[in-house]
């Protein structure tokens, strides 16, 4: 399969909600930031999900489900950054996310539970899926993509 390429360059960009079935990225943030869903019941298959990562002075949020377990020994440090996982369960047995490739002064974040939902809640993507999912009488799928009724 296909890698999905996202590409950040002293910006911001957001992928919230049903947005993709891939399970392998390339995210690149030079000077910029990353919000990436990975909760998505549509993101196919029980293959690990691989994220390569090239961050040069910038940040990846990486919004995923909360069993997920966090493999973080194929990534390379150069200067300061960390791997941000606050709410890490001890018996996490969920899916694996693979974080490999380069940082240079950068940091990944690691949003779980409640906190993924806030983190979408305030953006504006669930802004506007709000108001499209209240003309077409469904419920927003940018919140919570995994607890979404379809």
């Amino acid at each position: 399969m296909n890698a999905t390429t996202i590409h950040v360059d002293h910006d911001t960009t957001k992928r919230l909600g049903h947005w993709t079935d891939a399970t392998r990225f390339d995210i690149s943030a030079r000077y910029g930031s990353a919000v990436v869903d990975l909760r998505s019941p549509e993101i196919a298959g029980s293959d690990d999900i691989v994220v390569e990562v090239a961050i040069d002075h910038g940040m990846i949020k990486l919004l995923v489900p909360d069993d997920a377990v966090i493999d973080q020994t194929g990534l390379t440090w150069t200067g300061r950054g960390r791997v941000k996982d606050m709410a890490r369960p001890k018996d996490a047995a969920g899916r694996v996310v693979r974080l490999t490739g380069t940082v240079a002064s950068g940091e990944i974040r690691v949003h779980r539970a409640g906190i993924a939902v806030l983190s979408a809640l305030f953006s504006r993507e669930f802004f506007e899926d709000a108001k499209r999912a209240r003309r077409e009488g469904r419920t927003p799928t940018v919140a919570d993509p995994a607890n979404t009724p379809r």
